[in-house]
């Protein structure tokens, strides 16, 4: 299959929002989607590539630009720059999420009863508060995500399966927030699995990752053992519709 990929400009309050759709070139019928959610530095090369392999897998993979304009941080300092505006306003975020997952189903290659989200680090809080929002998404998994439910915005019934991947020495994510994580999936009706890596860190998919000050290191074994349970997750998900 060959892949073609163009940008999708999406408007949220005036903001463009830059996004990468990557589809069969061959066939524009509607197929499933993944919502693909950055990390913190924004829609980078890493984010635009597991865009592009949801689309080698037959589906139609949309990286979202959760900054506006494609913007992408250079440097710690610059990336929590980035992030903390939607972090800290957990409904801006939430919003700008429903926004995206609008616009992939206004897309002619998207079959809008089978959309899938997905993200890592920052883009796995992304992909959870869009299932919490109470998103028609068939399946979330957040690799390596942040967890905790917003204060301030109550979490809707969730319909589609979650599936969470943790490292368990992630420096970034408590025991006690995972604890309230599996409370608040259970109260909200959800399918969900955590499966917790022993040995991995946060950033454990990301091969760019190497900062044990930071707490962010890949691991090449639990990246690929998390890339076989997406998999699984997402054929399980998209065969249900």
């Amino acid at each position: 299959m060959q892949t073609e990929s163009q940008i999708i400009s999406v408007n949220h309050n005036g903001t463009k929002l830059l996004g990468h759709l990557f589809s069969d070139a061959e066939s524009k019928d509607p197929r499933p989607a993944v919502i693909v959610c950055h990390a913190w530095a924004g829609c980078d090369a890493f984010a635009l590539k597991q865009a592009e392999t949801m689309a080698s897998l037959g589906y139609a993979g949309f990286a979202a630009d959760l900054y506006g304009e494609g913007r992408v941080g250079t440097s710690t300092e610059e990336n929590a720059e980035l992030m903390q505006p939607l972090v800290e306003n957990r409904g801006l975020l939430r919003e700008r999420l429903r926004t995206i997952f609008n616009a992939v189903c206004e897309l002619p290659q998207v079959d809008t009863d089978r959309i899938a989200v997905i993200g890592y680090c920052f883009g796995g809080l992304c992909a959870l508060d869009l299932a919490r929002s109470g998103c028609p998404v068939v399946a979330t998994v957040s690799f390596h995500g942040l967890l905790t439910a917003a204060d301030s915005l109550a979490t809707e019934s969730i319909k589609g399966k979650v599936l969470v991947l943790h490292g368990h020495l992630d420096p970034m994510v408590s025991e006690d927030e995972i604890i309230a994580l599996k409370r608040e999936l259970s109260e909200a009706g959800a399918d969900w699995q955590v499966h917790i890596y022993g040995r991995a860190l946060h950033a454990f998919t990301n091969p760019q990752a190497n900062d044990r000050e930071l707490g962010t290191i890949y691991d090449a074994v639990s990246a690929q053992r998390s890339e076989i349970s997406l998999k699984n997750i997402l054929r399980e998900s998209f065969t249900a519709q």
